[in-house]
């Protein structure tokens, strides 16, 4: 479980950065713009595709360590392993695209974060709530297909064990954003 925390420290640590920069490079009121205003917009474009070539590198880490921390705790013979790695290689890819969506909010959230507006609150919130119930719906798909593939002891195990990981990842990502509405 360290390995995992510490693995993500990184990635959100960059994602406290990303948010930065975003409220940095949002133009002020008073300031006027210039030549030199939009050669300082090029460097937070290169900030934000290295920014998204680091959360790939990250998330590739993540989920190989994720992947080992799983068979380590789910101990399973050569039979049932063979049955349950496909299953959860399925829904790890199905897990990555709904984490893109939360990226992407995430993101959204950096970029409108000191100009928030209640609409804006509101749209981000009900996108990352909708994010969380999309996620405890695909556990659920993929607890029956375990469950059905190996029995509820080990489908039990499994999100047992998922839910943990998941819990400390939200953990990190939740403690690393600012509050909304606050300076």
């Amino acid at each position: 479980m360290k390995r995992q925390i510490f693995l993500w420290f990184p990635l959100l640590a960059l994602l406290a950065c990303y948010l930065l920069v975003q409220g940095q490079g949002k133009p002020q009121p008073h300031t006027q713009k210039s030549a030199g205003h939009s050669a300082a917009k090029s460097p937070t474009t290169d900030a934000e595709k290295n920014i998204q070539e680091y959360i790939e590198l990250m998330r590739s880490n993540v989920r190989q360590e994720k992947s080992q921390l799983m068979g380590d705790i789910m101990q399973l013979g050569v039979d049932d392993a063979a049955k349950f790695w496909p299953l959860y290689s399925e829904y790890d890819a199905e897990l990555t695209k709904l984490n893109n969506l939360r990226a992407e909010n995430i993101k959204e959230y950096g970029r409108t974060y000191s100009e928030m507006t209640d609409a804006k609150a509101d749209e981000l919130i009900k996108r990352a709530m909708d994010y969380q119930k999309q996620r405890n719906e695909l556990l659920n798909k993929y607890y029956e297909r375990v469950k059905q593939a190996l029995g509820a002891i080990t489908a039990s195990r499994f999100v047992q064990v998922e839910h943990q990981l998941l819990l400390i990842i939200d953990l990190q990502i939740a403690s690393s954003l600012p509050i909304v509405g606050q300076s």
